[in-house]
């Protein structure tokens, strides 16, 4: 980025430091997802690092992005649909909202099938339970594929 332009601009920009602050994010895993791609900082003359204030939202989206369970590769592929050199508008984020929706539809549906299981059976097939033969009658999972299927499927 011209210095110039930084300059002129500066106002737009926040260090390391205060991304950290507000977000909650340890210096070293902003400095993670920056090497991951996640973001992106502009370097003073200096070589200190500068974020858009509206790094902070994205930030803010990767923290909740991984408490919902998504991985690394999967906020990256929801974080490069958005504008690079300006701040995500509210019909940016929508539009990742929409693309996450099923997702996270998925996981609901997963985390609910496992919770109603729990305290039954794993639906592991393994009939080591004495209800599964009656959950799983010679092995019926089995022929389905290895893991818990009746979770998982």
């Amino acid at each position: 980025m011209d210095w110039g332009y930084f300059c002129m601009t500066e106002m737009r920009f926040i260090t390391i430091g205060q991304l950290s602050a507000r977000t909650g994010v340890a210096v070293s895993a902003i400095r993670f997802y920056e090497e991951k791609g996640l973001i992106h900082s502009v370097r003073t003359s200096g070589n200190q690092r500068r974020f858009l204030r509206g790094d902070i939202r994205r930030v803010s989206f990767i923290l909740i992005a991984q408490r919902l369970g998504l991985a690394l590769g999967e906020i990256e592929q929801q974080l490069a649909s958005l504008p690079d050199g300006r701040n995500p508008t509210q019909a940016d984020w929508q539009r990742i909202s929409r693309n996450m929706r099923e997702q996270i539809d998925k996981r609901i549906g997963l985390l609910t099938r496992a919770r109603n299981q729990l305290d039954q059976c794993i639906g592991c097939g393994c009939l080591s339970l004495e209800k599964c033969r009656l959950y799983n009658k010679d092995d019926r999972l089995g022929l389905k594929g290895p893991g818990p299927r009746a979770v998982l499927d």
